[in-house]
Formats: C-alpha cells, structure tokens, sequence
C-alpha cells in the first residue's frame, strides 16, 4: 500500500491465515518465493489437496483456531522474559498439535504428511505442562497462583497457612485446650508477642507445673492472664507470616524448572510450530482459491509467462466492494529459447497500464509462492526475479530529485536483470525533457531486448517507440482499449494487440477537477501543438512564440451605473416598516424609475 499500511496492500487482500504463524510465514512467502520447483511443486501439492478436500480442510481450522502464537512463547521464554501464560502457549500448542496430526495421519500430500510427523511426539512436555498448570494461568511469574495443586507439598503446606492460617491456628488451640483440660484457653496474637497461649492465673498453675511446663514456655504474666508458647506455635507463626512469599519462591522454582524443560525440547517445539503454520498457509491459500475462483498455475523450467484471464487480486477486492467487475486481461510474454519476450503497452492515463503490468509481476510472484493465482490458467517459466519501476517518489533529503530516483532504479534493474527476470517499467523518462525522456526509455529498451533477454512490460506514453516492434523480433505492441462518446473518454480496460494514437491527458484532467477554462484552453494548445508537429518543428517554434497565453482568461465583469433618482429611493424605503400592498407599490416605482433612467 502507498501508505505503508497493510490496508490496500496485496497482503491484506489475500490473508485468510488463522494463526499468526501462518500469518508471518504467507508473508516470508510473498517477499521471497521460491526458485525451487520441487519446493514449489510440494507446495501446490498441499493446497490442491485441501481445494480439494473442503471437509479436511474445514475441519483443520476448526482445530487452528485454538492454536497460541508458540513461536513468540518460545522467543519469550528463551529470552528469560516469558510468564506462565506462554508456558500455557506451549502446553495448548502441543496440545492441539498432537489433534491435527491425528486429522493429516492419511494425508497423501508428503509436505502435509511431514508437517503431521513433527506435531507428534511431545506427550510427555504436554503431560508435564498440563499436570503443573492451572487451565488459565496469569500473565507474569510473580503474581503467583499459577502452578496446580498437588504438584508440591511444600507448595500446597505455604498456600495453606496463607489461606487458612486461622483455621490453622483454632485447630491447634483446640488441640492444646484438649492437652490440658483447660477449655478457656485460647491463642492469640499482638505485635509485640506474635501468637501466644492466654489463660487464667488460676489455670496457669497447672501448666506452669510439670509435666506442662516442659511443654509450655512462660513468656509473660499479667493482672489477670499468663501468656505462653510453644516450640511448634513458634514455628507455626514464622511459617504463616512468611507463607505468601515463601510460596512465591517455590512457584518461581517451579517456572524456571518448567522453563527450562520447555527450552531443553526447544527444537521439537519449533518444528511443531512451523508444522501448524504451514498447514495454516496451505488451508488459507486454498480457502483462497476457492473463494476467489483462483487457478493452479504451471510452473516449470521454461522461459514461458503465459496468462489468460489475470486480475490484480487488490484491485478487484477494491471494485467488488464497490460492485464493479474486473475486467480480466491475458498476457503472453512467451517465445523460443533464445531472444526476449517484450510488451510495449500503449494507451491513455487511467486506462490500466499500471494494473495490468502489476497483476503480472504479482501472478508470477504468488505461483512461485506455492499457491493459486487470480486467472483463468497460467503458466510461469522459472523467475529468477521480480524487478519493478514504477510510480513517482523523491528523496530530497539525500538530494535526489524523482527524475534521479527514476534513474537510480533504472540502472539497477538494466545491471542486474538476467535473462530469467521479469521486469515491469513504467513510464520511464518522464520526469525529463521530451526528447530526452524518449531517447532514455528507448535506449533502455533496446538494452532489455539486446543484453538482459528478459521477459518484460514496458508501459510508456511516448508513442514514437512503438514503431521499434518492426526492428526488434522479442518486442511486440499491446494497448489498452478506450473509446470516445460524446466528447467523453471511456475506458474498456482491455489490453488489445496494437497500439494507442493518443494519450486523452486532456480528458483526464477533466475528470479529475481541473476548472473548466484551463481544460479548454488546453484542448486548443494541444490542438495547435499537435498541428505544429505535423507541419515541422519551425512552424511549431513560431506558433508557440504568437500563443495568446491570456486568450482564456475571462472578461473583467462590466460595471453597471445605478440612477441617482433609483439610488435616493432605496435609501428613503425602510423595509421592515412596509405593508405588503406599500412593498408592491415601492417595487413598481423603483422599476419606473430605473426604466426613466
């Protein structure tokens, strides 16, 4: 997208990906797809057989749907930056990893049949996972209350005395009344003393007396009370008010245990998540195809690029919203083993040069992708390379004008094209001279069809070129089609065989707003230019030198004199002191007296 957005980008207008690998891998694919054609062809391989298979194919999403992102988990946790909630990531991932398999086990696509080997074998991290985790663990290790009961009996013992330290601590009191036959005595607790044992004076006797007092150490006596304690009530109160943090240290131990289990299968875990991205892809990319009315491409190791019916996939989105069909165009940039492969296209602004160049560049780039393209039938010989030109930009901060950008873009793609490159150039030269714009695209053609032999459109506006399809035996001219009614442009958007007489700049301009009085005046230069270049270039010197350049300004409005006798009335009526008969009356003397004037 022009905006740098990924809304009106072809990346938008194809994605039917679940999970975000999928998401991230259709991406690698779309900026480098392959020049492998086993690779390609075990791509095509996995879509056919889900185009093919709608039910396998719906019921694989159904099962991606529930699948986490266990590539960041993964990165999180390796990076030592990871919560619970990646663990989970993993655990959930395998999980539903181990339910896919399950559906591919009578894949006959060997790509799908590989990706169903590496999402089984992990039971026992899944099994370790499940039994230490809670269903939905919170975000970050330090909140706690993530590892499952059970799974630690330290652990279970901390959480216990932090929940339920009161309950604790009336059990023990109940415990120590029953000890000593003391029913009144109870367990309480200040800042000062922490948990003590309270009784009665009278009571305190008896366990200040043997065989108590071995048991229950004197700590203070008051008025009325003796306080006690105990060795175990001791050891109770450290332990309840230290049992929050210490169960936070023991979850801790056990995320990093767990951590590390996850990091030692660090390498089955990738491959299982790419497993899932890569069915996710294929299940998208013929979701796609069906949806779409796409076609399986051909693609070999021949010098062929064959399109019939193509449609630029973000353009159509874009007119189907809007109700309008796309019109379909085929391209054949195929010849024999030797020489290139060249249009020239022709034909007036707006027309779709540029969405006919782009949906080629795009078709070749999606076959070699893996996947279906936006065709009736195509087939793509091997591309070796994608090289666009197109558009207009600047860089002013490095001191490069948009003719220099043109030009640095140029040069790269005439140095490095090979002769299995397919190149889209569009409107080279224009940002210069006439004569000098003409010279460049034309030089720059010769050298695409003479030393770089590539398959290539070339779009340009400079019509003087076509008459190179005569010279070159690789080069061949194609327009696209428009017709005028009614002094209206009306653009077919067919690329037909032949080449275009006019531009219709004109027109365009019209359409797109320019006032009416520069739309004329320029309708009359370009008619004397025109004239001019038929009659030679000194006849068109001398007209441009006698131009009327100010003949479309408009007439300076003409004043008009109002009568004193009109004026004097106006300024004695007051309007809103007027009946409507007394109004009436004021008008006709006003027009009497402008008629007398």
């Amino acid at each position: 997208a022009l905006s740098g957005g990924r809304e009106g980008s072809l990346l938008a207008a194809i994605d039917r990906t679940i999970t975000a690998g999928g998401a991230r891998l259709l991406e690698r694919r779309l900026s480098s797809p392959s020049c492998d054609l086993g690779e390609i062809a075990s791509r095509q391989e996995a879509v056919r057989l889900l185009v093919e298979d709608r039910a396998l194919a719906d019921r694989l999403a159904d099962r991606l749907r529930k699948v986490p992102d266990m590539d960041r988990a993964l990165s999180r946790l390796a990076l030592d930056r990871g919560g619970p909630r990646d663990l989970a990531a993993i655990r959930n991932g395998l999980a539903e990893a181990e339910a896919l398999a399950a559906l591919l086990a009578d894949s006959t696509s060997s790509r799908l049949a590989r990706a169903a080997g590496a999402l089984r074998g992990h039971g026992a991290l899944i099994g370790l996972l499940e039994a230490a985790l809670i269903a939905e663990p919170p975000l970050l290790a330090r909140d706690g209350g993530f590892v499952a009961a059970g799974q630690d009996a330290e652990l279970d013992e901390a959480r216990k005395l932090r929940d339920e330290g009161r309950s604790v601590i009336a059990g023990m009191q109940a415990d120590y009344a029953a000890e000593t036959g003391i029913a009144s005595l109870k367990i309480k607790h200040n800042n000062v003393l922490g948990y003590f044992i309270e009784t009665t004076a009278t009571h305190a006797e008896r366990m200040l007396a043997p065989p108590l007092n071995a048991r229950f150490i004197h700590r203070q006596t008051t008025a009325s009370q003796v306080r006690f304690t105990t060795v175990e009530l001791g050891g109770l109160e450290t332990k309840i008010l230290n049992a929050g943090n210490r169960a936070l240290e023991i979850e801790k131990r056990i995320f990093e245990r767990l951590r590390q289990a996850v990091l030692a299968a660090a390498g089955p875990i990738g491959e299982a998540a790419r497993a899932l991205a890569e069915i996710d892809l294929s299940g998208a990319l013929a979701l796609l195809a069906i949806e779409a009315d796409w076609a399986l491409p051909v693609v070999d190791a021949s010098r062929a690029f064959r399109v019939e019916g193509g449609r630029h996939p973000v353009v159509e989105r874009a007119l189907r919203r809007q109700g309008t069909p796309f019109i379909a165009n085929d391209c054949a940039l195929s010849d024999g083993a030797e020489g290139a492969a060249i249009w020239l296209v022709t034909g007036p602004n707006m027309a779709g040069k540029s969405t006919f160049l782009r949906q080629n560049a795009l078709i070749a780039i999606l076959a070699q992708a893996g996947g279906y393209v936006p065709a009736r039938a195509a087939h793509v010989g091997l591309v070796s390379q994608v090289f666009s030109r197109v558009g207009a930009a600047d860089d002013l901060a490095r001191g490069r004008s948009t003719f220099m950008v043109e030009m640095v873009e140029t040069a790269a793609i005439l140095n490095q094209a090979d002769d299995r490159a397919l190149v889209i150039l569009d409107e080279i030269g224009r940002g210069t001279a006439t004569w000098d714009g003409l010279s460049i695209a034309w030089a720059t053609l010769e050298h695409l069809h003479g030393v770089n032999r590539c398959r290539a459109l070339f779009a340009t506006h400079y019509h003087e070129m076509t008459g190179l399809a005569a010279k070159l035996p690789g080069l061949r001219n194609a327009t696209v089609a428009v017709r005028e009614w009614q002094g209206e442009v009306i653009f077919l958007h067919e690329v037909r065989e032949g080449a275009a007489d006019r531009s219709y700049g004109v027109q365009v301009a019209r359409l797109a707003g320019l006032p009416p009085v520069v739309v004329d005046r320029a309708r009359v230069l370009l008619e004397a230019l025109e004239k001019g270049d038929r009659e030679g270039g000194g006849h068109r010197r001398a007209m441009v030198e006698d131009l009327p350049l100010f003949a479309a300004r408009p007439a300076p409005p003409v004043a008009v004199e109002t009568p004193d006798g009109v004026r004097r009335a106006l300024e004695e009526i007051e309007p809103d002191a007027l009946t409507p008969r007394e109004a009436l009356e004021a008008l006709y003397r006003l027009k009497a007296l402008l008629t007398a004037g």
